[in-house]
């Protein structure tokens, strides 16, 4: 296997991946903390505010220059939210040494360069550079304001927040503007040093490892050497559902400015079978994971009920998420054709073709994951948040594996759990 993954201190975590299918390196930081009301905000806007500058290269102008003299090495930093985590991002992709024209030290300049940005950042009267809080205060609320812009987006969005509605993952990634106005470059940086004494730290690096002292490289960083170890706080990725109780479907209409309708659908699973989330995996693709799923075929194309209809499975929640762009008016005939395929999938209305094709459309998906640096950062990430680890090649076996009476097993335990409508 290709991944190997150390202990660098107590909670924090070094995962090699070495390729040679690519020409780059890419080095990944992740912080995690568990969601909350309190901190999403805050998060949201010390990833906008650490890339601004460093102690030691104070604003983004040099950044990018320094980047320049690095072969065009390029940086970018982002937020997200993965079960009931909320996930800070760095990224720096750099062209892999042995490409150079000359012998030079760029692995450890990149090192240096990504941990400056992350763990050094610059201070001033013991608080962030307030210029650069107010500035990116300012872009963070035009992100949260215009969540509504993009109406498909939205809707899911909205369904997700009333599915989830007093928990964690109910929350915005990007925050609340009434809590945006309550941040100053002091409280924002007294709640950085929290957050990095206690978050969970992981740090990949992809690509031709060989003949490379990377790790110690990393391991020997000034900032990695100051960092305490910690037990760090997260939320761990159940491989099976946590029992909730069963509910009649909530039903949320919302009235807007729309040329067309925006159906989102929640549904939750209390399946405890084994190896649950290979055979939900399947029994979304069946119901709505492409052209020859069910949605597809019979909302979309059979019933013309819809411009789009789908499904995406949501892992780390265990939640299926059914999406339709129809005319307003097609509105209970579209949610009664759903219901319908739901149903068939309970008792078994699906065939050994319809099984194989779900399985194909996952398995090229998961065999592509190496085809791309990030992709496959992202994958052994979320085997670092499960409480399982599962390789590339196991997961393919797993999918193959599931069979057809797994399927109507968990269909039976899977319920509507949310209905959001978004129309004028």
């Amino acid at each position: 296997m290709n991944y190997i993954k150390k202990e660098v201190k107590q909670g924090i975590n070094l995962h090699n991946i070495n390729t040679n299918k690519f020409k780059t390196n890419l080095y990944a930081v992740f912080l995690a903390t568990p969601l909350s009301r309190e901190n999403v905000t805050k998060n949201a806007l010390l990833t906008a505010v650490l890339r601004r500058g460093t102690k030691n290269i104070e604003s983004q102008v040099l950044i990018s220059k320094k980047l320049e003299e690095m072969y065009g090495a390029s940086f970018d930093c982002g937020i997200e939210k993965t079960g009931d985590n909320h996930i800070i991002k760095f990224y720096l992709e750099t062209i892999n040494e042995a490409f150079l024209p000359e012998k030079e030290e760029l692995d450890k300049k990149c090192i240096e360069l990504l941990f400056d940005i992350i763990l050094n950042p610059l201070v001033q009267n013991d608080g962030f550079k307030s210029e650069y809080v107010e500035s990116e205060k300012k872009k963070l609320k035009q992100i949260i304001d215009g969540k509504i812009d993009n109406k498909r987006t939205y809707s899911f969005e909205r369904c997700v927040e009333e599915m989830f509605k007093d928990e964690p993952y109910g929350l915005y990634k990007f925050g609340y503007v009434e809590d945006l106005e309550k941040i100053t470059p002091q409280n924002l940086y007294q709640y950085y040093k929290e957050l990095i004494k206690k978050c969970k730290i992981d740090i990949f690096v992809s690509g031709n490892l060989k003949d490379t002292d990377i790790n110690n490289l990393i391991e020997n960083n000034a900032e990695i050497k100051a960092l305490e170890a910690r037990k760090s706080e997260y939320v761990e990725n159940k491989e099976n559902s946590e029992k909730i109780p069963v509910r009649e479907e909530k039903v949320v209409e919302e009235k807007m400015q729309v040329g067309q309708g925006n159906l989102v659908i929640g549904l939750s699973s209390n399946s405890q079978i084994e190896n649950e989330k290979f055979v939900m995996s399947v029994y979304n693709a069946i119901l709505g994971g492409g052209a020859n799923s069910k949605l597809f075929q019979n909302v979309r194309e059979k019933n013309s009920l819809a411009y789009t209809a789908g499904s995406t499975f949501r892992r780390q929640k265990n939640t299926i998420f059914i999406r339709c762009g129809i005319e307003i008016e097609n509105y209970q005939k579209a949610l009664d054709t759903i219901k319908e395929q739901i149903e068939d999938m309970k008792n078994g209305n699906f065939t050994e073709e319809d099984m194989e094709n779900a399985k194909k459309l996952i398995v090229s998906s998961v065999k592509g994951i190496s085809s791309e640096q990030d992709t496959e950062i992202t994958y052994y990430y979320g085997q670092e948040l499960s409480d399982t680890f599962t390789t590339i090649d196991d997961y393919v076996t797993k999918i193959n594996n599931v069979t057809k009476s797994n399927i109507e097993e968990v269909a039976k335990e899977i319920w509507i759990n949310t209905v959001y409508f978004l129309r004028d």
